[in-house]
């Protein structure tokens, strides 16, 4: 189970890991009894990544600007999910982010130090300077400082972010978690560094060994879901690792990390484009979609974009390691395949049609939506048989990417 930020935080003060004087907001009222001294920053109590793309973090310099802030922000739905609570934080001014998490390698069964000398929102960035260290034997300072070398640190950032891995180590033993992350952790012109925002998974078997964790579930409000997203479909979402988007629109879109997927909502729709669904495979923390089962997994949310009538193209953003990527392309091509054996032929000359490369075979091209795909991490041979013969539109470019969706979205609606 996730906690809210301002839960995570109350674990970060307890640890030393330096945070903000921040306030929980219930209510708008609140904020007229304020204990923090203005400009703020509110922020939006959800589960879900990427408030920021969406006005879900405001700026305030006083009580009115902080009223009308949090008034837009309790109303703000983000990925189906109303915040019941805000929090207000004190303004930080930083010259510099970093990425920081803790979480288990299941490959290795160790658990595995993240860094990255980008932070923020900007997840691809993010994921070109991440680094890792596996702590494959007892813990010690030396991994933080290997960690924190390997990012690229220097002088006293050294020992500052080498502190802070080491309370987060602490941290995650001793609670039993699963995972937790700072994202960003920013850097003062000072040198000061202060976890601006965190994330922590709670192992939902350790709730009976910790009854603090037990009391911060318990408090943790309900969610309210959106008016046009149904609680049903929401829920089996969930228990799939996805987070639907219910918009209307003709484009859906697939990515690895749920910052990656609302911020690939956002640009698609500063393009033009209207997203209809939006689904994020788990393992964020590595950028990874799992082992054995994962070319399975992916290809069962593929036909959950297929059987979706209304999406007339796919738009796949996979940021991963060049091993992750040749799978994530090959699953692609394999559902692919056995759609298409499974359309009949359609004879008919005046019906849209696609010709796999060495093949006499014709089906109606209308029968799947159209596929864009992206991956980031690896050299992949497109211009191969197994790749070319199938209809999809590998890109690199991102921009160019996002482009074409939206282009192939609007002819087809047009047709």
């Amino acid at each position: 189970m996730d906690l809210l930020e301002y839960q995570a935080k109350e674990l970060f003060r307890e640890m030393g890991i330096p945070v903000l004087p921040s306030q929980r907001i219930d209510h708008t009222r609140d904020l007229k009894r304020l204990q923090i001294p203005y400009p703020v920053v509110l922020k939006s109590q959800v589960r879900a990544g990427g408030r920021g793309r969406v006005g879900g973090v405001r700026f305030a310099e006083n009580t009115i600007d902080a009223i009308a802030a949090a008034q837009a922000i309790f109303n703000l739905p983000i990925l189906g999910e109303y915040p019941q609570v805000l929090l207000a934080e004190a303004k930080y001014d930083v010259t510099r982010e970093f990425y920081l998490a803790v979480t288990l390698d299941y490959n290795a069964r160790r658990p595995v130090l993240l860094g990255s000398s980008q932070g923020g929102m900007n997840v691809e960035a993010v994921m070109e300077q991440m680094q890792q260290v596996i702590v494959d034997e007892e813990f010690s300072s030396f991994y933080a400082r290997r960690l924190a070398v390997k990012m690229g640190l220097q002088g006293n950032l050294i020992g500052s972010v080498s502190c802070i891995l080491e309370k987060m180590y602490q941290l995650f033993v001793q609670k039993d978690l699963d995972g937790l992350e700072i994202n960003p952790l920013g850097v003062s012109a000072t040198g000061e560094v202060m976890a601006l925002d965190g994330k922590i998974t709670v192992n939902d078997a350790a709730f009976n060994r910790h009854p603090d964790l037990a009391m911060l579930a318990a408090e943790m409000p309900e969610s309210e879901m959106t008016k046009e997203t149904p609680l049903e479909t929401y829920n089996n979402a969930s228990q799939s690792s996805l987070n639907w988007v219910n918009r209307d629109g003709n484009i859906g879109i697939l990515c690895n990390g749920s910052d990656l997927a609302i911020a690939m909502a956002d640009l698609v729709t500063r393009a033009g484009g209207s997203p209809r669904l939006c689904l994020s495979v788990s393992e964020e923390a590595s950028g990874d979609l799992s082992a054995a089962s994962r070319g399975e997994k992916l290809e069962q949310e593929l036909e959950r974009f297929v059987q979706n009538k209304n999406i007339k193209v796919l738009l796949v953003n996979i940021v991963g390691s060049a091993a992750v990527n040749e799978e994530v392309a090959s699953s692609i091509v394999n559902y692919l395949q056995r759609k298409v054996n499974d359309i009949p032929e359609v004879p008919s000359q005046a019906t849209r049609r696609f010709r796999p490369r060495g093949s006499d075979r014709r089906y109606d091209q209308k029968a799947l939506p159209q596929f864009i795909v992206r991956l980031l991490g690896g050299e992949i041979d497109y211009s191969s048989e197994h790749f070319a013969s199938m209809p999809v539109n590998w890109i690199d470019n991102l921009e160019d990417a996002i482009a074409q969706a939206v282009s192939l979205a609007k002819s087809t609606a047009k047709t």
